[in-house]
């Protein structure tokens, strides 16, 4: 690479990004908006297809990290069960459970406000998250949902989180408001961690069956931060199995088997290679009516990321439900991940 040709400039949404290559090094470049308004210094204007040659043979690549993650997601059923109890061993487990699985994504549904208080002082406790302040995220789904308290859906982090998007999902005529939240890591605004926990109603309302439309609302939200350079991890209850044909959308075709056939989406979900249920995965419900293509049980609670995103391997499981709650502590199990995603800087 000639000498003249070291230098160069980008037009950038928030400026200009200087960088400086020397021959034969490696450059990451900060911003993915490159190859507008190119300028090389003491060279003068060039085409944006001579700067494709001279970023080839300065050995330029797009700014992307490989970071892996361990993602971890439970419906506790705070109310149902628990009666929004926070001293009948509830918060102990799930607290417990995030530390030991060092979890670094951790995602809550049906957790009352008193409970989601006491979990952030748990995990507050032992220093789990690298801000005490900042590490997690509630969004209501029915004002009084716990007994005159706050009910809803919870995001914890071990990193700090950015602003959260806080999105109410189509309305399925219940009190309860069904809702998609999500929240980048500061740190790395690239990476966005979403939950959702859709409606068990399968009740057609306006232009169809109202869980089929939540669904296509969460992965066109999931869509959009996509297009906008965001790598999306999601994890909650999506009160459909994997070879339900309103996740056909979601799952991506190299998934297609006879456990979980015609999918035209961009998605795996973390447990789609289980070896006892291929495609499909292990159950996340003991009982459940119909059962999974390998029952008994079947499986709602699911992890996503776009195929495209995932480095390497990955894995997921179901953990057995514990019954240190003075009895079982909900009727899902904890479902776990870890996947390493390409996340751009």
């Amino acid at each position: 690479m000639p000498a003249a040709a070291r230098y160069a400039s980008f037009s950038a949404p928030n400026g200009w990004v200087h960088i400086e290559a020397k021959p034969g090094a490696k450059i990451h470049l900060l911003t993915p908006n490159t190859g507008v308004n190119v300028r090389i210094w003491k060279g003068g204007l060039v085409a944006a297809t001579v700067l494709t040659v001279l970023l080839a043979s300065a050995g330029v690549s797009s700014a992307a990290a490989n970071v892996s993650y361990n993602i971890w997601t439970w419906n506790v059923a705070g109310w149902t069960m628990h009666r929004g109890s926070t001293s009948n061993g509830l918060i102990d487990v799930i607290s417990d459970s995030i530390r030991n699985r060092s979890t670094h994504l951790a995602a809550l549904n049906e957790l009352c406000w008193g409970q989601y208080k006491a979990v952030q002082a748990n995990l507050r406790a032992t220093n789990w998250g690298e801000d005490p302040e900042d590490y997690s995220r509630f969004e209501s789904t029915n004002d009084t949902g716990c007994g005159g308290e706050k009910s809803g859906i919870a995001l914890f982090s071990k990193a700090p989180m950015g602003t959260a998007n806080r999105i109410t999902l189509p309305d399925d005529g219940r009190v309860e408001k069904r809702k998609l939240l999500c929240a980048p890591l500061e740190a790395r605004p690239h990476l966005r961690f979403c939950t959702t926990h859709i409606t068990t109603s399968s009740d057609t309302i306006g232009s169809g069956p109202i869980n089929q439309q939540q669904l296509d609302a969460v992965r066109a939200h999931v869509d959009a931060f996509n297009a906008n350079g965001d790598t999306v991890i999601i994890a909650g209850d999506f009160n459909a199995q994997p070879s339900y044909n309103r996740l056909d959308k979601w799952y991506a075709q190299s998934v297609n088997n006879a456990n979980n056939p015609n999918n035209t989406g961009a998605h795996r979900e973390l447990d789609d290679r289980d070896s006892r249920c291929v495609g499909y995965g292990e159950n996340s419900q003991d009982d459940g009516i119909p059962a999974g293509p390998c029952g008994p049980g079947k499986k709602v609670d699911l992890i996503f990321v776009r195929e495209i995103k995932i480095v390497g391997a990955y894995d997921g499981d179901s953990l057995s439900i514990s019954n240190n709650c003075g009895g079982a502590c909900s009727d899902h199990r904890i479902v776990i991940g870890s996947v390493t995603v390409t996340v751009a800087s």
